[in-house]
């Protein structure tokens, strides 16, 4: 797993954020311990996500018991108390500001089924246009892992009370692109037990034409 601050050849000038500060009020439990597919729900996008070189890896949570299980993996962890949406992003920049990426990848921790092929693609438009936003999307809906480009770090650092990356969206509509992936269910994110079930069921042998 990469957290290098120096850029490799083969590296991505990339920032990767996993954000992981949620209440899980819908689920009724920590969702990012639940099982799915034998392990905790946390555990699917840190292992998609150590698969690209990126030039950092960084988990931001709330949790101790999230954070045990990235220390466990050996990936890069925050663990921190703060309330909003926003200072989650802020003190994730805050943490990787010694790196001077060219952007930040912000994921979700609870959308288990995005493939590092997608990352990927969204990286490498990133790379060819920097200027830009870049979002995942599927027949033009666009869903999480959001790209931003380091000259927005700034204003991500500076988020109105408890508003996430979407706030620069609505500003800066015209600097979006989208990047699809292959599969609607990639950017299908967990809120309720009832979702963790249903994409289980999609990962069976019978049901997988996924």
């Amino acid at each position: 797993m990469c957290n290098n601050s120096n850029f490799q050849q083969n590296m991505l000038p990339v920032a990767c954020i996993i954000m992981a500060s949620g209440a899980s009020q819908r689920f009724g439990s920590n969702k990012l311990l639940a099982s799915f597919q034998g392990c905790p729900l946390i555990e699917n996008i840190l292992r998609t996500t150590a698969q690209i070189p990126f030039a950092y890896h960084l988990a931001v949570t709330r949790s101790p018991e999230a954070a045990a299980v990235c220390d466990k993996l050996h990936f890069p962890v925050l663990l921190h108390s703060e309330p909003g949406q926003n200072d989650t992003v802020r003190l994730a920049l805050r943490e990787l500001k010694h790196l001077q990426a060219a952007g930040y990848l912000f994921c979700v921790a609870d959308q288990p089924l995005i493939k590092a092929a997608s990352l990927l693609r969204l990286c490498r438009a990133f790379t060819a246009a920097p200027q830009y936003i870049y979002r995942t999307a599927y027949n033009n809906i666009p869903g999480n892992p959001i790209l931003f480009p380091a000259s927005l770090e700034a204003e991500l650092m500076q988020l109105p009370l408890d508003k996430g990356g979407s706030y620069l969206l609505k500003k800066y509509p015209e600097r979006i692109r989208y990047v699809p992936v292959q599969d609607a269910y990639e950017l299908y994110d967990v809120d309720t037990p009832e979702d963790l079930q249903h994409l289980e069921l999609l990962l069976t042998p019978a049901a997988k034409q996924y």
